[in-house]
């Protein structure tokens, strides 16, 4: 009876076209009022010590910075500046499009921030110099998604918020996978453009070592932000919620001073950070009303009982797991579904002896696999539309299916080797 209306009402809800959020909290609610004997007063609760978390609040300022850099024009002198040194290298400039994307996701948390700057300046550079398109909007999509994996992260940042994880240790176990998955990229890439010439022109510019080095040390301020931020974090002189802060006043400085700032495209980035962290603000409402209605009813423990006597084994879940995040990939978006599953998924993999700061970095992910999923991927959508249809959604969504691969493959390394997120925590913290 339980399961039947948990996801009859979760169907038949989002099925309306209400917000996620408004779905999640009203099953929650339905549940408590129902099955827990009228106890709704403990949704009140439960929101009070989610959003009262001072770590949560960390996430709109890194919106925020994120916002800041994508209005400020400074994707597009980093492109410029990294150009040179993939010049010469089969690919060209896709290999610069996942090394801008990589810089840019660093500063920025957010896969779609990531995607739109760098995909507005690198998209029509590209076709004027004869790129193939599909081979254009592939890499930026995969390059995209870099943003939620290398820190400060958004999802990292969420889900340490809601596991109560230690987000500094988070964020550094992301800096060796995110690496990973870019240098797993260019070498796609490369193969690619090996293979199949035609992809990326040659260029008939040639640059010299000195043109190299002086183009790579022009992007010293988002160095120096990047710095600002991390740093901070890993030598223990700020929170992450204080580290947010501080990035948020330097990218503005250094957007003001090396970008093109202004305080009009200042007060819009305000208000698209508000609008950005209502929309996920609202999803966590809901979905910490429906986490503290399963977990009254002892569905979690329910859950990880029935998996411990199912003889599968730990990688059996892990396996199903994974194949759950994909199959809901193709619904849901990326923030909205580790939010809607940690409740269950975090306890089940932890009590089978998986490290809670190796768990974050796969559920990260899945996630970016999430993003560059159809129907619902996010980055393929605002590719399509940056091409201004040029490229269809579809095309846009086969161009990305290596990508989507790799970082299906990431997670095979990384449940292989889990030391590769593990030992930059354990040598920092």
């Amino acid at each position: 009876m339980f399961w039947s209306v948990l996801i009859g009402l979760l169907v038949f809800t989002s099925s309306t076209g209400v917000a996620l959020g408004v779905a999640l909290g009203l099953t929650g609610l339905v549940i408590l009022h129902f099955f827990a004997g009228g106890a709704t007063s403990l949704a009140i609760d439960a929101i009070w010590n989610v959003f009262n978390s001072f770590t949560l609040s960390a996430i709109p300022m890194f919106i925020l910075l994120g916002e800041i850099l994508l209005r400020s024009g400074i994707s597009g002198r980093a492109y410029a500046s990294f150009t040179p040194l993939f010049a010469r290298i089969p690919g060209g400039l896709l290999h610069t499009n996942i090394a801008v994307c990589a810089l840019f996701g660093a500063v920025s948390g957010s896969s779609l921030s990531t995607a739109a700057a760098v995909g507005s300046v690198a998209y029509p550079e590209m076709v004027k110099r004869g790129y193939d398109k599909e081979a254009v909007v592939g890499s930026l999509a995969g390059g995209g998604t870099l943003g939620l994996l290398i820190p400060p992260s958004l999802s990292l940042l969420i889900f340490g918020a809601l596991t109560e994880t230690s987000i500094g240790r988070l964020f550094v176990a992301g800096v060796v996978p995110g690496l990973m998955v870019s240098f797993l990229f260019m070498f796609y890439i490369f193969v690619l453009c090996v293979r199949s010439p035609h992809i990326s022109p040659r260029f008939e510019e040639r640059f010299s070592l000195g043109a190299m080095i002086l183009g790579a040390l022009q992007v010293w301020p988002v160095l120096l932000l990047i710095f600002a931020i991390m740093g901070s974090i890993v030598f223990g002189f700020a929170t992450p919620t204080e580290a947010a802060g501080v990035g948020v006043v330097v990218a503005a400085f250094i957007s003001f001073v090396w970008g093109d700032l202004t305080v009009r495209k200042l007060l819009s980035s305000i208000f698209s950070s508000v609008l950005l962290f209502a929309a996920i603000g609202f999803v966590v409402l809901g979905a910490t009303i429906l986490a503290q209605s399963v977990s009254i009813l002892g569905v979690p423990q329910a859950i990880l009982e029935a998996t411990q006597n199912s003889g599968l084994g730990k990688y059996g879940i892990f396996f199903i797991v994974i194949a759950i995040y994909l199959l809901l990939g193709c619904i849901f978006d990326g923030l909205s579904l580790m939010i809607m599953t940690l409740p269950i998924v975090f306890p089940l993999l932890t009590s089978f002896g998986f490290d809670a700061i190796w768990i974050g970095v796969i559920i990260t992910i899945m996630i970016e696999i999430g993003q560059v999923t159809p129907p619902v991927g996010l980055n393929l959508s605002v590719l399509a539309a940056l091409t201004k249809n040029e490229i269809s959604l579809g095309r846009v969504a086969v161009a990305t299916i290596p990508y989507w691969g790799i970082l299906l493959l990431a997670v095979v390394i990384l449940t292989i080797f889990p030391g590769l997120a593990l030992f930059l925590p354990d040598l920092a913290f």
